[in-house]
């Protein structure tokens, strides 16, 4: 045998060696990966060959199946009131995926989880019947913040404070799941509308969006001054000169009321007039560090928040100098809230000083109404003592009944609540965001905690408020919670 003979059957033999070695690489360690890829068609096929379980609401179900009308998918998915609960939901797609609780049980939507099979249908192999998802959601109150929201953009979250169930999830503007569900070109066509849009209605507003809080964000210094004994009472006079510089700046800090009665003011007045000033001072007084603490312990800093949704993280900033602390506590410089979040806050007042652990999800049940796995209410933690939960209460119903939040005010039910409005925009050059942050509790033992946050809408920019765009909306809530 030449030379040239045996260098091209050495090549050749390599060849062969290198195919052996990727085919056995494919089977033995990336067939699981190709087998459960997206890409992988016959997993589409398989997900849409029945009609898959569904996602409940109150007893009855806002999602569906139907017979797909072309394509080698035989269904797709159908919701009822779509907008309504798609910040619920998410959506589930022939094209695009699934996402939110459409993707987060959908092995039990399809049947795929192991958890649905009986031992009989493990042995045989058999498929199992889809589950369904059994959500916390009052479809009452997620209607009333649906409602309030309206065209406005924006977002509102309702919790039980005693169990933890989340009651509501708004975003707006809202879609339409149904539309995108398919594999047609009308599909198409609204998925490029939806995720092309600015106002990105897709974006879940409620959880995954952080807002700078504002005054409402001033509940938690309140409660860190009181937690830290830098005062041992709402009503006892505070140190704080109205305008207030902070240290190492000579810009003054203002109140939005000049007239407002705040130098000195006790933390409760500060609370009923929303002034900055005795919020700012407060921060400085405590220290970045005691402020962090008290928000992290209501859920700020906190990066794997799920309901199971996962919520964006809330963030109290670390490493800021005395203006800057001044600044983030009246909720500004980079203070950022989720409407969960503020919600949490809320919670943890009216609960005692406990906060229940959120959660959008009761239990997962088989194809036969089997409980599968259970989500159980009222896992607590403590966040402030039962005596500062109290007095924060007594100042937030002073809010309602005497200061910035009475268009929240509801007859024969205690109600409390802090408005803000926070800045957007470089120099304040955006629309501001109008927060209100609040608690009812009526005599039957019902309570509920609300957090809604109005993005943008047609009111002009000096009638921005909490209390003008964000209170009514958290009233109905509120009302459809107790009623």
């Amino acid at each position: 045998m030449n030379k040239t003979i045996r260098r091209v059957s050495l090549f050749c033999f390599l060849l062969v060696i290198s195919l052996l070695v990727r085919v056995t690489w494919v089977q033995a360690v990336d067939s699981k990966a190709l087998a459960e890829s997206l890409n992988n068609r016959r997993n589409i096929i398989a997900l849409y060959a029945h009609p898959l379980g569904d996602i409940i609401v109150a007893g009855k179900a806002v999602t569906g199946s139907k017979r797909a009308s072309n394509g080698d998918l035989k269904y797709q998915r159908t919701y009822t009131d779509g907008p309504l609960y798609s910040a619920v939901t998410g959506y589930s797609s022939q094209v695009y995926g699934a996402t939110q609780l459409e993707g987060i049980y959908q092995s039990v939507l399809d049947g795929t989880d192991t958890g649905l099979k009986s031992v009989y249908a493990t042995l045989t192999g058999q498929t199992s019947k889809p589950g369904d998802v059994v959500t916390t959601i009052n479809p009452a109150v997620q209607k009333a913040a649906y409602s309030g929201l309206g065209s406005k953009k924006g977002a509102a979250v309702a919790i039980d404070p005693a169990t933890g169930q989340i009651l509501a999830v708004a975003s707006t503007p809202s879609y339409d799941p149904s539309t995108i569900a398919g594999g047609s070109s009308s599909d198409a066509q609204a998925w490029s509308a939806l995720s092309g849009s600015t106002a990105q209605p897709m974006l879940n507003r409620a959880l995954r969006q952080a807002y700078p809080p504002g005054s409402a964000f001033k509940l938690v210094v309140a409660a860190s001054a009181l937690e830290n004994g830098l005062y041992t009472s709402v009503t006892q006079k505070t140190q704080s000169p109205s305008p207030y510089t902070a240290p190492g700046t000579t810009t003054p800090i203002t109140n939005e009321n000049t007239a407002a009665p705040c130098q000195n003011a006790s933390i409760q007045t500060a609370l009923q007039y929303s002034c900055n000033t005795v919020f700012a001072k407060l921060a400085v007084t405590l220290g970045q560090d005691k402020v962090r603490k008290t928000a992290e312990k209501f859920g700020f800093n906190a990066g794997n928040l799920d309901i199971p949704v996962r919520a964006a993280t809330s963030n109290y900033p670390t490493g800021m100098d005395q203006p800057q602390t001044a600044l983030s506590g009246i909720g500004q410089f980079d203070d950022t809230a989720t409407p969960l979040q503020m919600a949490m806050v809320a919670s943890a007042i009216a609960g005692g000083g406990q906060l229940a652990s959120p959660h959008m999800v009761s239990k997962v049940v088989d194809g036969n109404g089997k409980t599968v796995k259970s989500y159980p209410d009222g896992k607590t933690t403590r966040v402030v003592s039962a005596a500062t939960a109290k007095q924060l209460q007594q100042a937030m119903v002073n809010v309602v009944q005497h200061g910035t939040g009475t268009n929240a005010q509801i007859n024969g039910v205690e109600v409390g609540g802090k408005t803000g409005t926070a800045q957007n925009g470089v120099n304040n050059s955006g629309t501001p965001y109008a927060w209100f942050v609040s608690y009812a509790k009526a005599s039957n033992g019902k309570q509920v905690a609300v957090a809604v946050v109005v993005e943008q809408s047609n009111a002009a920019r000096s009638e921005v408020s909490g209390n003008g765009l964000a209170a009514p909306i958290a009233k109905s809530m509120m009302q459809a919670a107790l009623g």
